[in-house]
């Protein structure tokens, strides 16, 4: 997609400052947004407008409607020669990407059709319109072949027309002129208009438009007073940076043995499980965080591509059982140290010490750490430190990638730590989460399921009666109870959000169960959120699995599509999302690309058969709307050929 503002120059003659700061207002607040709801990204500001990038065709498309209409109600009052209006071109092709910009004759093309567009009108190349057609609730003009500048054949062109239906049109009227006074920010404070979630808004192709005022307004921090922004209203919002918004960094290991990384992984983790507990806080998950280790990073592009302000970051040197921890804290947009302080003490008082470095954060935030009640208490800690070790071990294992080998690792290391120390809360939470059946079914569904799952309860009780207010410990408990008993794991999910509204995999989990219970819409918010708070998490490949599936259950199944092939793209060897993409083309009547997905899920579970995943999904819940809704994903793989037995 390339856009620009017709008529900039002589916006810019009548009036340089005011046109300047209307562009970056709507850029800002209204564009980007939009762009990033839709699975896209902004690669550059061109000056007078902008470079973007989409997964698909249909997203680029819903847009451009939503912010074409957005940015033309915003200024519907004011004088037509003031109006800062788009002209938009998209084009389907390939590209060759670098960090911060995209080439090829693809990004011509749209550089091409974007000036022959009307201002506040969109064309599009006929590749696009063949993906589009049928999919958007739009009217397409044909404009016919078009020989365009520097591009050596014709170019079919077609001009969209937004319908009645595609955007809402109950948008403030808040006009935005190009004079003084007229900015966006001037009216931030008086956009209120009521709407559902801007997730489940934007999945079924409407614009959202008034969901995302709603989230404008609940994060921007010159609208609303500190503590009226919470964790989820701005996990809605990518592209805005909450006041105490962060990312823990992997903690650099000084030992030169890389075998020592564990200890530095496990205080990183625990920093970030702590800090993720203050007040109106949104720290990035773990998951996403470890993508970062042993990588030189830009903290200024960290920002922007997190969405975040702060960056702590630090390093831990271990001489026998003295540790010493450097930590400090960074403003990611200049850079600069805010705080640092170095912290030393020994490997049995590692949780001590990790207190001490999460209060002297919490100080320079000026914020206050939640009641000491729902911290770990000090029957939490171990007293054997060779068993903390192991421990550590095991969940260091989880920042890996997940496969049999893996998984039967972390096992072991914390047999180890409990065969030294029965009462090590983190162990038994460890193994109950390897053991549980969402982690069993990455295994291959071992015959020792409901065994595991038996196990697994045991010790995740066990760990809760010691420590009640530990997040993971219900997040493990709900994945035991997900399977079978969806009601109660949605209980427990919310009980780990109460504790730590930062936490990606209580999201996830509740996602799933949300689908287990009838309720496939709800799913779709939750999940997204998961994804914000740790888009390059380990676990992301099934996150964007539960994407699908919830989309399969609504029959929304081009979004189901295109999420399932996210889900192959991340791990071509997720076999669950191959029934998705089976099911759903066979329900779209694309039974050709229908049959190459099962011929894939075939090559990874020869054994699939109608029989097996009715059983396989009439296991998981009772509840009779997922049962009609998973009966029509079994119709999709009828069609398409599987066998019954």
């Amino acid at each position: 997609m390339a856009a620009d503002v017709a008529g900039y120059s002589r916006l810019m003659h009548d009036d340089e400052e005011g046109t300047h700061r209307c562009l970056t207002a709507l850029l800002d607040d209204v564009i980007e947004p939009t762009v990033a709801e839709h699975g896209g990204r902004i690669v550059k500001n061109t000056g007078d407008g902008f470079l973007a990038e989409f997964p698909s065709a249909v997203q680029a498309v819903r847009a451009a409607a939503c912010f074409q209409r957005a940015v033309g109600d915003l200024q519907k009052n004011d004088a037509k020669g003031k109006r800062l209006l788009f002209r938009v071109g998209i084009n389907i092709g390939d590209v060759i990407v670098e960090p911060n910009d995209i080439f090829g004759d693809g990004v011509n093309i749209a550089a091409r059709l974007e000036g022959i567009a009307e201002p506040g009108g969109t064309c599009i190349a006929s590749s696009a319109y063949d993906q589009v057609r049928g999919k958007v609730d739009m009217a397409f003009e044909d404009m016919g072949p078009q020989t365009l500048k520097n591009i050596a054949e014709p170019i079919r062109v077609w001009r969209a027309r937004p319908s009645d239906s595609e955007v809402p049109k109950d948008v403030p009227e808040r006009p935005i002129s190009a004079g003084a006074g007229g900015s966006l920010g001037r009216i931030r404070g008086r956009l209120k208009l009521a709407g559902g979630a801007l997730a489940s808004v934007a999945t079924v192709g409407a614009v959202g438009l008034f969901g995302y005022w709603n989230v404008w307004n609940s994060v921007r921090t010159d609208v609303l007073p500190d503590g009226q922004k919470t964790q989820r209203e701005a996990a809605g919002r990518p592209d805005i940076a909450p006041r105490l918004s962060l990312v823990v960094l992997p903690f650099a290991n000084l030992n030169n043995d890389p075998e020592q990384d564990y200890f530095a992984d496990s205080i990183t983790t625990d920093l970030t499980t702590d800090l993720a507990r203050m007040r109106n806080a949104f720290v990035i998950g773990r998951g996403t965080a470890f993508t970062y280790k042993n990588r030189q990073v830009d903290l200024k592009t960290l920002g922007k591509d997190l969405g975040i302000r702060w960056a702590v970051q630090g390093a831990v040197r271990r001489a026998g059982d003295q540790v010493r921890v450097n930590v400090s804290l960074t403003d990611v947009e200049s850079g600069r140290d805010i705080w640092s302080d170095r912290f030393d003490s020994d490997r049995t008082k590692v949780s001590v010490l990790q207190d001490q470095i999460t209060a002297r954060l919490a100080r320079s935030l000026n914020i206050e750490l939640i009641q000491a009640e729902s911290r770990r208490s000090e029957t939490d800690r171990s007293k054997n430190p060779d068993a903390v070790d192991f421990a550590m071990r095991g969940w260091a294992k989880s920042y890996e990638p997940r496969s049999k080998t893996t998984i039967a690792q972390a096992k072991e290391l914390f047999d180890n730590a409990l065969r030294l120390d029965p009462d090590n809360v983190d162990a038994m939470i460890g193994k109950a989460w390897y053991l549980s059946p969402p982690i069993n079914l990455l295994s291959g569904w071992p015959v020792s399921v409901t065994e595991d799952k038996k196990t697994a309860t045991n010790l995740v009780d066990r760990a809760l009666s010691k420590s009640p207010a530990n997040a993971m410990a219900h997040v493990v408990k709900g994945d035991t109870l997900r399977f079978g008993n969806p009601d109660e794991a949605l209980h427990q999910y919310d009980a780990a959000l109460e504790i730590n509204p930062n936490f990606p995999a209580a999201y996830s989990g509740k996602g799933d169960a949300l689908i287990l219970v009838g309720r496939a819409r709800e799913a779709l918010s939750v999940t997204q959120l998961a994804l914000r708070l740790s888009p390059r998490d380990p676990s992301a490949v099934a996150w964007r699995w539960t994407l699908c599936h919830a989309h399969l259950h609504l029959h929304d199944y081009q979004e189901a599509i295109e999420e399932c092939r996210r889900t192959t793209n991340m791990n071509s060897a997720f076999w669950f999302a191959y029934i998705g993409l089976a099911s759903a083309y066979a329900a779209t009547g694309q039974l050709e690309q229908a049959q190459l997905s099962l011929t894939e899920l075939n090559k990874i579970r020869p054994d699939f058969t109608i029989q097996w995943y009715r059983d396989f999904g009439y296991a998981l819940t009772s509840n009779p709307q997922f049962r009609r809704e998973f009966d029509d994903i079994l119709d999709g793989l009828r069609k398409v050929g599987v066998r019954e037995q």
